[in-house]
């Protein structure tokens, strides 16, 4: 397939994310409720597909975001910065020190266990990122002058505030002025749209943004939520999947918006806590594609499997143009994402080709 890709010789990105950034605090194996000490890391579901692309593929990224300008922001930025993705376009807001006027946040999850679901408690009313407004980055410098391939950004942005969901669309309007490849994970999180008019205002953003998306990303809850594309006669159970009614719901995604070039969304039967079922299915040019199944697949940390799709997904599509390849680039760095801790990808290339090849788990020495 053709996506009509800039030259990566006119670009000074392969790829950037618009989104937040928060700092997560992990207990580890225990739980939040009785935490004594946390682990810090970074992570935000726009932002984790390029460290991925980054770090994981070795493209050349850059994140679209805003910090309060304190300690806090600087730890995040530092995070970035060992991620190897380009801070410049970062936006320092002023704040008075009790996050009043703006403030960082915070994202406290535990992994979960067994029968024991992950839970995630974040803390992000008043962000900086939230408040950003269009004027704040300078689009028309970075899509155009710094020439930037492909953008990525999602739903968990758009529902931050009334302001995030102008801020997005304005960004995905200038890349798309300048040639920009969008992609755009609906990540549907009823908690924070219902602070600024629940479902319907989700279908209502979510359908505006739709028609300027290239490659459209979600789970079978994103797609009925936002763009009001159900699955017939799926288990309620999650005992079993539905894969010919998740293919006719892509394909009605597909032929509603006709600017789809990709529709892909992942398969998870959820056993337990610590043990799925794990692949997905890729659409582009009138035919599906299917990933390798990962049958019981053993996870450490679910969190952010599906940002790690995504980004295995934007690797592939850029750099082969091929669907098949592409949804198993996604597919296996989803996987091994999920056998580590954080949000974000500690996978190489190599391992996620290697089990994409269907490698083992045998000790290498």
């Amino acid at each position: 397939m053709n996506l009509n890709l800039r030259p990566a010789e006119e670009c000074m990105f392969d790829a950037v994310s618009l989104g937040e950034v928060m700092l997560r605090l992990d207990p580890g194996e225990g739980r939040i409720r009785t935490a004594r000490q946390f682990r810090a890391w970074e992570g935000g579901g726009e932002y984790n597909v390029v460290r991925g692309l980054r770090r994981c593929f070795g493209m050349r990224t850059a994140v679209l975001t805003a910090f309060a300008d304190n300690e806090v922001g600087k730890l995040m930025e530092d995070f970035i910065l060992q991620g190897g993705v380009d801070t410049r376009f970062i936006k320092w807001m002023k704040t008075d020190g009790m996050g009043r006027t703006c403030r960082n946040g915070l994202n406290f999850t535990e992994r979960g266990f067994g029968i024991r679901g992950a839970i995630g408690c974040s803390d992000r009313a008043n962000t900086a990122i939230s408040k950003a407004t269009p004027e704040d980055f300078d689009f028309d410098y970075i899509f155009g002058k710094c020439g930037v391939r492909w953008l990525h950004t999602g739903g968990i942005y758009a529902a931050l505030s009334e302001q995030s969901c102008e801020t997005v669309i304005a960004a995905i309007k200038t890349a798309k002025k300048y040639g920009t490849i969008v992609s755009y994970d609906l990540n549907y999180r009823p908690s924070m749209w219902s602070a600024i008019g629940g479902i319907e205002k989700a279908q209502q953003v979510n359908k505006e943004i739709a028609q300027y998306v290239d490659v459209m990303i979600g789970n079978e809850e994103d797609f009925t939520a936002c763009l009001g594309f159900a699955i017939e006669g799926n288990d309620e159970n999650l005992k079993s999947l539905n894969i010919e009614g998740y293919k006719k719901m892509i394909n009605n995604a597909a032929q509603t918006y006709p600017n789809f070039k990709v529709v892909a969304t992942t398969l998870r039967t959820v056993k337990t806590a610590t043990v799925n079922d794990w692949s997905a299915l890729c659409w582009a040019d009138g035919e599906i594609y299917k990933a390798n199944d990962y049958q019981g697949l053993e996870i450490m940390d679910r969190v952010g499997g599906g940002d790690s799709f995504a980004s295995g997904l934007v690797y592939g599509l850029m750099a082969t143009g091929d669907p098949e390849k592409a949804v198993n680039y996604g597919a296996a760095h989803g996987a091994l994402a999920m056998t580590t801790p954080g949000d974000t990808t500690m996978a190489s290339k190599s391992e996620v080709e290697a089990i994409m090849g269907g490698a083992g788990a045998r000790v290498k020495r």
